[in-house]
């Protein structure tokens, strides 16, 4: 288990090595076991497994760049870089699907048998097993470090895990049965669609943060509260929230008594900042402003 301590970088870099070297053995055992056992099914499936290198490496490449610090020529920081990652992870699980979908359609329309082996079963239930033990290690890791695109690369997990379920399905359901072939064609193609879903939601949450748009209301209901439950706020205005690499970016203007001095306002934004910061984990960038009550002066 993962250290508190440890640098969230570092958590989503393990996480992700793990999953690729993951990847590199199941997709060598679908792919022997698919040959040998005569499935083309486990076969596609192996090259479905090859698309999560990619995804891996951009998962990677995300975590580097994009949880940097600001500099001369990025005033507010890379996190972009890593929800144009997710992106691309959502981009890459649709595309898979639709291959996988139109491969399933087609199959369908033209009947195709395949009579695969007990192995082709064994493999597929090692990478159902290997796959879902990756999902759950994976996103409790990129929600412990609030890293979208760790989260996503799990869902990514997922649909493989998923893709092979239709393979044994349709392994299971030839060995029982050779005239119930056709069910991993069927089983294949309502997978699709499900991973479809997924990459879709995946990329407009991406899309979401590129346009800035604002977090939930409950979200947004919780940081008002929390700036108003501070000692000396009057009133609160002009709340504006953006995401980027799934943390929050927020400014607000507060009221505050007319009469205080320059350094007692000052005083009460930088506790309504430090509570924002300490309260909400969600939120690493505030600026708050302040405005004076000007009928008490």
């Amino acid at each position: 288990m993962a250290s508190r301590k440890e640098d969230p970088v570092e958590q989503g870099k393990r996480v992700t090595l793990v999953g690729l070297f993951v990847n590199v053995f199941l997709i060598a055992l679908k792919l022997a076991a698919g040959i040998f056992g005569s499935s083309q099914a486990l076969i596609a499936d192996a090259v479905h497994s090859v698309s999560d290198l990619f995804t891996d490496a951009i998962v990677l490449i995300g975590l580097k760049i994009g949880r940097k610090d600001p500099d001369e020529t990025h005033h507010f920081g890379h996190a972009r870089i890593e929800t144009l990652a997710y992106a691309v992870i959502g981009i890459a699980l649709i595309g898979t699907a639709v291959y996988l979908g139109i491969k399933a359609l087609w199959n369908i329309y033209l009947h195709v048998e395949y009579h695969p082996k007990i192995i082709a079963i064994f493999a597929a239930l090692v990478s159902i097993g290997a796959k879902e033990g990756l999902y759950h290690y994976t996103i409790r890791t990129g929600r412990r470090i609030n890293s979208p695109s760790i989260i996503a690369n799990a869902w990514h997990h997922r649909s493989d895990a998923l893709s092979s379920v239709a393979v044994l399905l349709g392994v299971l359901g030839a060995q029982i049965r050779p005239s119930w072939h056709i069910l991993d064609a069927y089983a294949a193609l309502l997978v699709s669609l499900l991973i479809i879903k997924v990459g879709i939601d995946i990329f407009k949450n991406a899309m979401n943060e590129f346009t800035d748009k604002a977090p939930d209301p409950e979200t947004l209901e919780r940081m008002c509260a929390c700036i108003k439950d501070v000692d000396g706020v009057q009133g609160l205005h002009d709340v504006r929230v953006r995401t980027s690499g799934g943390m929050h970016q927020m400014e607000a203007h507060i009221v505050i008594d007319g009469t205080l001095t320059v350094v007692e306002g000052h005083r009460i934004a930088n506790t309504v900042e430090r509570r924002l910061l300490d309260e909400i984990p969600e939120i690493n960038s505030v600026i708050i402003h302040v405005d004076p009550d000007l009928d008490e002066q």
